[in-house]
C-alpha cells in the first residue's frame, strides 16, 4: 500500500516543477523517497530537520551506520549516529524545527522546486493540517506560520 502511494505522490509531483526531493532520515521516508525521485529522476538529500515528532515507539530511528549500509549512495555523513529528537519530542520543539526549516526554505529562490517526504507530526506542524499517508501538500514558507492545528 506505501509503494502505491508513493507512485501516486509521484504522479502529482509530476505535474509540479519540482527538482530537488528532500527526506526524513526514518527508513519509510527514504524508502518512499527512492519511488518518488526514480519516477522523477531525481536525487535524494536527506535531512533530520524534516523528521516525525519522536512520539512514539515507532519514531526512533535507525542509527546512521545502519542506514548508510543500506543507501550507501546517500550523502548520510552529516548525520549524527543518532539523528532522531528525544522522546517524547515535546510539541514546542516540533514547532521549532517547523520553524527553522520554514526559515530555511524561504532563503532560498529555489523553495517552489524542492518536495519535502516527512511525515504527519512534522506537516501537522509546518502547515497546521492532518494528512493522510501519500498526501501532496503545498507549502509556502513565505507565508504565515500557522496558529491553528487540525
Amino acid at each position: 500500500e506505501g509503494k502505491r502511494q508513493a507512485a501516486l505522490a509521484a504522479e502529482a509531483l509530476a505535474a509540479m516543477p519540482v527538482r530537488m526531493l528532500v527526506a526524513s532520515p526514518y527508513t519509510r521516508a527514504i524508502e518512499t523517497a527512492e519511488i518518488i525521485g526514480g519516477v522523477l529522476g531525481l536525487p535524494l538529500t536527506v535531512d533530520p530537520i524534516v523528521g516525525e515528532r519522536a512520539a512514539w515507539a515507532c519514531d526512533v530511528g535507525s542509527m546512521t551506520s545502519v542506514l548508510r549500509s543500506r543507501w550507501p549512495h546517500l550523502g548520510l555523513d552529516h548525520l549524527e549516529e543518532r539523528w532522531w529528537p528525544a522522546m517524547e519530542e515535546p510539541e514546542h520543539a516540533l514547532l521549532d524545527r517547523c520553524a527553522r526549516f520554514r526559515a530555511a526554505m524561504a532563503a532560498r529562490e529555489d523553495w517552489r522546486h524542492v518536495a519535502v517526504v516527512t511525515h504527519w507530526g512534522f506537516i501537522r506542524g509546518l502547515t497546521g493540517k492532518r494528512v493522510g499517508n501519500g498526501a501532496v501538500v503545498p507549502f509556502d514558507p513565505t507565508g504565515p506560520a500557522p496558529t491553528e492545528f487540525e
